[in-house]
């Protein structure tokens, strides 16, 4: 159920502001209410629909630049930590799965429909929490969980698919061979480094007339 509402927020079937109505969504769909509401709740912490009391649930309007700089900025502040710290406890069976993460990236359709560049969204999700995990800290992890939810929103209303392709899977491969390289400093500055490229290039999406933002 989570997987079919994510899927028609991402492509636009549910469209932002729009109700959503749990009966009417568990009759289209045949099933209870249960698991609908229980998918809204869980969505409801990446920031992509809000819950209004009486009301019900919403899908949330379009992200203003200031709500994706300021992730963007989060991001910064938490992931170049999680790359130093998965460089020294990270494993050669964390440096297999994370290639395995940059091969499923480059090999990923990058289309402008979510069917198209879901599996690219997927393996980047997994490369960077595959890092969270390997930094073991559990307080940077709760932190990389809170942020990476919050992600999904800006994917919402991309529109363009995946615009960046090429650059992004040079900064990810970048990132594996400093942690191959075993060298903590060098892990954490290619990791901000990939980082500010996304905001970079998330927010001259965000500027651009025709071409909503893309997180």
């Amino acid at each position: 159920m989570f997987d079919e509402l994510l899927s028609r927020l991402m492509d636009g079937t549910l469209s932002a502001g729009s109700s959503l109505n749990i009966d009417g969504i568990a009759r289209e769909l045949d099933v209870s209410p249960t698991p609908v509401r229980e998918a809204l709740a869980r969505l409801e912490s990446t920031g992509m629909v809000r819950r209004v009391a009486l009301r019900g649930y919403f899908v949330t309007p379009a992200p203003t630049p200031k709500e994706l700089a300021d992730l963007m900025d989060a991001r910064l502040a938490v992931e170049p930590a999680t790359a130093y710290f998965a460089c020294t406890r990270g494993d050669d069976e964390f440096l297999a799965a994370l290639e395995q993460a940059v091969a499923a990236l480059e090999a990923a359709p990058n289309g402008p429909t979510y069917p198209e560049f879901r599996a690219y969204w997927e393996a980047d999700e997994r490369f960077h929490a595959l890092v969270a995990e390997a930094a073991d800290n559990t307080y940077l992890q709760a932190a990389f969980a809170a942020l990476g939810g919050l992600a999904q929103r800006f994917r919402q209303f991309s529109g363009t698919g995946v615009t960046d392709k090429e650059v992004a899977v040079r900064e990810h491969r970048a990132v594996l061979e400093a942690m191959r390289s075993g060298v903590p400093a060098r892990a954490e500055e290619l990791m901000r480094r990939h980082i500010e490229g996304v905001r970079s290039r998330s927010l001259a999406e965000h500027d651009a007339p025709s071409s909503p933002q893309d997180a």
